[in-house]
């Protein structure tokens, strides 16, 4: 009797011996293999790049310069630039001026500077810029999309590490659309503030003094926010690509030792 329950017992242990090393052998096999690890982490690279400029541009207001005219007789002029979040004036010495520029700027130029936050995200008012008034709702409409494109970056920057650190491979499409959401988000934010410069040279106040003549050119932090975008876009394509599976890409790419004779 002591014999056969020795003999069960074995059995049973034997058993639980070979489930435990099936499981083990499935989770080594649910990771990334090293060749695959190496590919997401370059085309996280790619991403994060898209990333450090989306929050540079998000964050600067050097979105797009107004320029005066310069004034006859004047040993002054006045500039000014702004983003999302807030406008910068500035009175700049012509002296400092280019001498083939027509207009006051660009607006790098050392000067005096009046920087303020726009107040439509406070109490609700319209900015007034030489004597030009926003349109609250479109510049809210960019900030509020901007800020909208970078959650989702994050979002996307969370899925990647998850995969990463954990292996889970089926959040790579996740990410891949979190990545390709932002940067369209961005690009979108980006057309809505142009919009909303058009409108702001448009809305001239008809009170006195009269608004001044200006001319507008778009600076680095629109630069940096197209090319976040466009490489969030291209960042999301690689993590898709990551997605796809092997064998179309095998038989369009046969290797050398299986050519036809």
């Amino acid at each position: 009797m002591m014999m056969w329950s020795n003999f069960f017992l074995q059995e049973e242990n034997r058993r639980r011996g070979a489930a435990g090393r099936r499981r083990a052998q499935g989770q080594l096999g649910a990771g990334l293999t090293p060749e695959r690890e190496g590919k997401v982490k370059l085309a996280l690279l790619l991403a994060s790049v898209g990333a450090t400029l989306a929050v540079l541009s998000v964050g600067t207001e050097f979105w797009v310069e107004l320029n005066t005219y310069k004034a006859n007789g004047s040993a002054v002029c006045e500039a000014a630039h702004l983003g999302l979040w807030k406008v910068c004036t500035k009175r700049l010495w012509q002296a400092d001026v280019p001498t083939g520029r027509e207009t006051c700027g660009p607006a790098e130029l050392p000067g005096e500077a009046n920087c303020t936050y726009f107040k439509f995200f406070t109490t609700g008012e319209n900015a007034r810029i030489f004597q030009r008034t926003t349109k609250k709702e479109v510049n809210l409409a960019a900030a509020v999309i901007a800020v909208l494109g970078l959650a989702v970056m994050a979002l996307g920057c969370l899925c990647i590490i998850m995969v990463l650190s954990k292996g889970a491979e089926f959040l790579l499409r996740v990410g891949a659309v979190c990545f390709g959401l932002s940067g369209l988000l961005l690009l979108v934010s980006l057309e809505v503030f142009r919009h909303s410069v058009r409108v702001l040279l448009q809305r001239v106040s008809p009170e006195p003094p009269p608004a001044p003549r200006l001319t507008y050119e778009y600076s680095w932090s629109l630069g940096c926010g197209v090319g976040a975008g466009l490489i969030l876009l291209l960042g999301a394509g690689c993590f898709l690509l990551l997605t796809l599976p092997s064998w179309p890409w095998a038989s369009l790419c046969p290797k050398r030792g299986h050519r036809a004779t």
